[in-house]
């Protein structure tokens, strides 16, 4: 797994907004590690809300696009995938609701993506599946950045 860390040291806001968006998608990074690793470099935690929330929010919405725009490949992939079994069976039951869950750890970015697939309303989109996701970086920053 690449060292999102050391993409914030490296190129500060720029780095921490490109790990937030890759860690967004199906990638396995963490953009937790990079908003942590932005605090502990001393950017400033309003910044760091913002590029964090964007970068990760235009990742989400690349998935729930993917999902809208290609729906057979990847409801194909879906079904292989147990992750995307259980995720596909999670949105299936609770449908929109479901999208409260996609800022957590590995079923929150392939429900952004069943989202698309399932044509979720953009109103749970951007409320639950993009609201969380800041609200998980404005918890974090809360807790850390003091």
């Amino acid at each position: 797994m690449p060292d999102v860390s050391s993409w914030v040291a490296a190129y500060g806001l720029w780095g921490l907004a490109l790990a937030a968006f890759l860690a967004a998608t199906l990638l396995p990074l963490s953009s937790e590690v990079a908003v942590i690793a932005a605090l502990r470099l001393g950017l400033p935690p309003v910044d760091i809300l913002l590029w964090a929330s964007v970068g990760n929010c235009l990742g989400a919405m690349t998935n729930y696009w993917l999902g809208l725009l290609c729906t057979k490949p990847v409801l194909a992939r879906v079904q292989r995938e147990r992750w995307g079994r259980r995720a596909w069976a999670w949105a299936k039951r609770y449908g929109g609701w479901s999208l409260a869950t996609s800022c957590l750890p590995y079923i929150g970015d392939p429900i952004m993506l069943i989202g698309g697939v399932l044509h979720f309303h953009l109103g749970y989109v951007l409320l639950l599946g993009l609201g969380t996701r800041v609200a998980r970086y404005v918890l974090l920053i809360g807790l850390l950045g003091r």
